[in-house]
């Protein structure tokens, strides 16, 4: 599994005491672990979040409420059931479900989740990532972006030159794709062995801050 890596302010990065700051998603992980809700940071709250971050393998672990800590969170809270709100529409067929708004997707088979849900990132502004509905049209394991002169493992094509494929980067690098799904490696190498050519790819919302 990949090493899940936390964004911190500069002036933290190699400290091991707790953050004194408030995080950009402050308010979403005091209420994820059910914290008074302020937006502010307390020596309560950045215990609470460390020991949620060791817990999960997130490092650093200095209770800094960032991208990777409401990530995992998000992540855990659809893992039951990740289309509960109804907005992948559910087919006899495989499915292939992106949440741009949850940075999420999965695939399912009627109401069976077959895969998923995982982490995922997309298009960053000026590169959005584009919804609808559109079929996996090819598939290329060792593909190499000719345009950005960029390795793409695992790429599987949906609409244009966007596709699903692996990074080496931190997944929920605040600085989003050029228009691809980014995935892990690993959850790349596991999408390419559930998913088909011609398989539809639905795909909805907006990446937040895109």
């Amino acid at each position: 599994m990949e090493r899940l890596v936390e964004y911190v302010p500069a002036k933290e990065v190699g400290v091991a005491a707790c953050s004194r700051r408030a995080g950009p998603y402050q308010r979403q992980v005091e209420r994820w672990l059910k914290l008074a809700v302020d937006g502010k940071q307390s020596a309560a709250d950045c215990a609470a979040v460390r020991r949620f971050q060791t817990t999960h393998g997130i490092h650093p672990n200095t209770g800094f409420a960032g991208p990777a800590t409401w990530g995992t969170m998000r992540l855990l809270a659809a893992r039951a059931h990740p289309n509960a709100a109804g907005r992948c529409p559910v087919r006899t067929t495989r499915t292939v479900c992106v949440d741009l708004d949850r940075q999420l997707m999965w695939v399912q088979t009627g109401a069976n989740v077959t895969y998923g849900p995982v982490a995922i990132r997309s298009g960053r502004p000026g590169y959005a990532t584009r919804t609808g509905t559109y079929p996996v049209y090819w598939r290329h394991k060792n593909h190499w972006s000719t345009i950005y002169n960029a390795p793409m493992p695992y790429a599987q094509f949906f609409s244009g030159g966007q596709a699903f494929h692996a990074i080496y980067d931190n997944i929920y690098s605040v600085v989003g794709s050029r228009g691809c799904v980014n995935l892990t490696y690993s959850d790349a190498r596991r999408l390419w062995g559930a998913l088909r050519k011609g398989d539809p790819v639905h795909i909805w919302g907006r990446r937040p801050g895109a």
